[in-house]
């Protein structure tokens, strides 16, 4: 790769992952895409976009550790019970007809955006539901299916897991942001990434510094603006996002 080139797939790792730390997912939607761009195969982009997108984990995480802005011990559930999905997900990835499986993810993914847009004081406040033992097993079986999209699909996983935390469990988005980037960014992408390329998708390893860079900076630059601007601001950027990720998977 030519520096102009490598300064390209930076400053795309870089801008996608800014906007994936500040709304709850999605780094997909520019990383994924530009890999191909740049002329590598599906399953190969899809390996080294997870495990790149470890490092938006690390650069979210040092920014929420350091702020206490989520909860270890439901960061430690997310991540044990979504992991369970993440390599189901990864080692059925080969075999879902991807067009499907986009364009259906991509409804689904609209659909809450504008749910969001609909109720305004959806996750302006934490409001604590669904936290006692039923609760729990009932929200874990709906973060293992979302696990399975994020180990087999390439964008908006994290976005789901962000509503999802909103809705049912009552964080608001600050706190729902910081745990998606925490669990996802950074367990739930390091576990699917081993597992896709254990399934045969092999990492194409001579990108991933320029993108493990472009990722830390940008989750560690988006986690820092988390802290600085409002619960409707970060959720009018979590409705951009969602409206942008569904509509590309559409089209």
């Amino acid at each position: 790769m030519d520096w102009i080139n490598s300064l390209a797939l930076f400053f795309g790792s870089f801008v996608s992952n800014t906007l994936a730390s500040l709304s709850g997912g999605g780094a997909g939607l520019l990383q994924f895409p530009l890999l191909i761009f740049f002329g590598l195969p599906f399953s190969v982009a899809l390996a080294t976009h997870k495990v790149a997108s470890v490092a938006l984990g690390l650069g979210a995480a040092f920014t929420h550790i350091k702020q206490k802005s989520f909860s270890p011990k439901v960061a430690a559930y997310l991540v044990v019970v979504g992991s369970i999905g993440v390599v189901i997900g990864a080692n059925i990835v080969l075999y879902i007809p991807e067009q499907i499986a986009e364009t259906l993810l991509g409804l689904m993914i609209l659909a809450i955006g504008i749910y969001s847009r609909v109720k305004k004081q959806l996750g302006q406040s934490a409001r604590p539901i669904n936290r006692d033992a039923k609760g729990w097993l009932l929200g874990g079986l709906g973060i293992v299916v979302i696990g399975i999209i994020n180990g087999s699909l390439t964008a908006g996983s994290g976005l789901l897991v962000t509503m999802f935390l909103v809705r049912w469990f009552g964080f608001n988005y600050k706190q729902a942001v910081a745990l998606t980037m925490i669990c996802v960014g950074l367990f739930w992408n390091g576990i699917g990434g081993a597992a896709v390329a254990q399934a045969g998708a092999p990492v194409y390893w001579p990108w991933l510094p320029i993108l493990l860079l472009g990722s830390f900076l940008g989750g560690g630059l988006g986690a820092y603006l988390t802290t600085r601007y409002s619960n409707q601001t970060i959720k009018v950027c979590f409705e951009v996002l969602t409206f942008a990720v569904g509509i590309k998977l559409l089209f």
